[in-house]
């Protein structure tokens, strides 16, 4: 049952002994899935949208800030993997503007290969709209297709069309993604609050450059400025 299949991975995550084998999934490694109809797209900054039911990456110094922009997008919970040793933990005061923090279930794996292990098992689940992993290398061709396929399985069998989000280091690069985004601080004087968008990546978009400015009403999507 999928309720038993979802209980058993949270017991895994929390430090049981429970741990299934993994299936060998290599010739599903296709587009050709479990797809219903296209699910609205999430509009994250003005216009600017992200696909359910796909793996997307952000990344650049900011890349939390944009995760949260997307989380804001939503209702729901979201769950928000990292690793157990990673030092940045969110400040709840400072995503307040952005999105509620009690909607964020925080996972810490302690084991490098539980962090897209578990970014799956929740995917697959499809019970919560957002899964976030912030990860401190982008991930291989292969586990990007995994986490594809477990979100489209989420989005045919669970309650709701899942989104996930890699949050990767420097320029990113984590291969298949449907997306890439890159958001980088670029504050002016007197507390003025502004950022650099940049859409990396894009399977039927152009790269672009946005200027993304803050406030009391939350961030705001300015014209588009030149991409160097």
């Amino acid at each position: 049952m999928p309720g038993n299949k979802w209980q058993a991975s949270i017991e895994n995550i929390t430090g049981t002994l429970y741990d299934p084998p993994m299936p060998d999934v290599a010739h599903l490694l296709d587009r050709k899935s479990h797809r219903r109809r296209p699910a609205p797209g999430v509009a994250f900054l003005g216009d600017l949208t992200l696909d359910r039911g796909r793996v997307h990456e952000a990344c650049g110094s900011a890349r939390r800030r944009l995760a949260l922009m997307v989380a804001g997008a939503l209702q729901g919970p979201i769950f928000w993997i990292r690793p157990s040793w990673m030092p940045v933990h969110l400040n709840p005061e400072g995503m307040v503007r952005l999105a509620d923090p009690a909607r964020l279930i925080f996972v810490t794996p302690k084991r490098p290969e539980d962090l897209l292990w578990t970014m799956e098992e929740v995917l697959r689940a499809g019970l919560a709209p957002l899964t976030v992993a912030d990860l401190p290398e982008p991930p291989g061709l292969t586990a990007v297709r995994r986490l594809h396929l477990a979100a489209e399985t989420g989005a045919a069998e669970g309650r709701c069309v899942p989104l996930g989000l890699l949050l990767t280091p420097g320029t990113g690069g984590a291969p298949g993604v449907e997306t890439r985004w890159s958001l980088t601080p670029n504050h002016g004087e007197n507390g003025h609050e502004a950022w650099v968008l940049d859409r990396l990546r894009a399977r039927m978009q152009p790269e672009k450059t946005w200027q993304v400015t803050g406030g009391k009403g939350g961030p705001r999507l300015d014209s588009p400025g030149p991409r160097s």
